[in-house]
């Protein structure tokens, strides 16, 4: 097997422009994301048990579910009752909501680390509920969250080549289709792997330098 880096490089302008699709379908599944799963947290503590059971029964269907048929489910079940999604939004709306379940469990764990007398300071001081969620819980409870959250958001960047299966333009599905017409899958698919790591690997390493920062700041 031989690597032609001609061709890589004639493929490469496709490929990018593929990735910018990949892109877009992260920060748009990323922000529902973030969105749903601090909502799903919020109703996992409502006092209202119909909420909560609602609540955490969708979170559960959506973690014990593959992100795979919840995309077959939107893009190609969803039109049999009229309710017809362009792909990528499709895709960004299966990454979101898939996403948005495991978030829910890590702002969870970040509320539920913030100190019972935060609670009673509250209390004392005869804050309504929101604001004591805005101004007491919330900035105490998200700063140790953000490296766990941004886990998230890289696992969701990589997810994004299952788009292909819906027909979203991303990057995988442009090496796929370059590699349909040209018979050759080596290239395509090598230069989409490392497009994906010259993205990924920075990403994790400012995660893991905010994780050190936040646990220092906590000692």
């Amino acid at each position: 097997m031989t690597f032609d880096f001609d061709f890589a490089l004639q493929v490469l302008p496709d490929l990018v422009r593929g990735f910018a699709i990949t892109i877009q379908a992260t920060v748009g599944g990323s922000v529902l994301a973030l969105a749903l799963g601090l909502a799903f947290a919020l109703a996992n503590r409502s006092e209202n048990r119909l909420l909560r059971v609602c609540s955490g029964s969708a979170s559960e269907f959506l973690r014990r579910t593959p992100l795979l048929v919840q995309l077959f489910f939107i893009f190609y079940v969803l039109p049999d009752v009229g309710i017809v999604i362009p792909p990528i939004w499709a895709g960004i709306l299966a990454l979101g909501l898939h996403s948005s379940a495991y978030m829910s469990e890590v702002y969870r764990a970040g509320i539920e680390a913030v100190p019972k007398g935060q609670w009673e300071a509250a209390l004392a001081l005869n804050y309504h509920p929101v604001q004591t969620w805005r101004r007491v819980i919330l900035p105490q409870a998200i700063p140790p969250m953000v490296p766990a959250l941004g886990n998230y958001v890289v696992l969701m960047f990589k997810e994004t080549a299952l788009l292909a299966v819906i027909t979203v333009p991303e990057a995988m599905n442009t090496a796929r289709d370059i590699g349909n017409s040209t018979y050759q899958y080596t290239e395509p698919v090598t230069v989409v792997g490392i497009l994906y790591l010259l993205i990924s690997i920075p990403v994790v390493l400012a995660l893991r330098f905010i994780e050190r920062r936040v646990h220092q700041e906590a000692a």
